[in-house]
């Protein structure tokens, strides 16, 4: 997978550098093709080797976070759209739902981030 630039409104931006803070992200909506919020970014994850961001990991579901689910979804499935100061996705709620599940060690478990990537139709970022 090739570097993932995250696009954001020009306004959270610094210096007009064209880089942002992870704060930032933590928080942003993510929307559906049909412009469904599907959740929000909880957190980003980082490749130490590379230092690339590689995954995006959408809250979704439950009510004020209790009973919500957590989704690592490859961040190269998300894309800033200024209208809507969000992420917009290719997925949809069902397809998220259907996901692999993850667990504990999902960080660390490359047979996890395979079958993952082939879900979402992504490169492995390994690769």
């Amino acid at each position: 997978m090739q570097a993932q630039s995250f696009a954001a409104n020009p306004s959270t931006q610094s210096s007009g550098n064209g880089l942002i803070s992870g704060k930032t992200v933590q928080g942003t909506r993510v929307y559906s093709p049909a412009g469904e919020e599907l959740g929000h970014i909880d957190d980003v994850m980082i490749d130490t080797s590379s230092g690339k961001i590689v995954y995006g990991v959408l809250e979704f579901g439950g009510f004020l976070g209790i009973g919500s689910d957590h989704h690592a979804i490859p961040f190269g499935k998300l894309r800033y759209d200024t209208s809507r100061e969000g992420y917009v996705t290719d997925l949809t709620k069902e397809q998220l739902e259907q996901a692999p599940r993850q667990h504990e060690t999902w960080r660390e478990d490359r047979e996890w981030q395979r079958r993952s990537h082939e879900y979402y139709g992504v490169a492995p970022y390994w690769l």
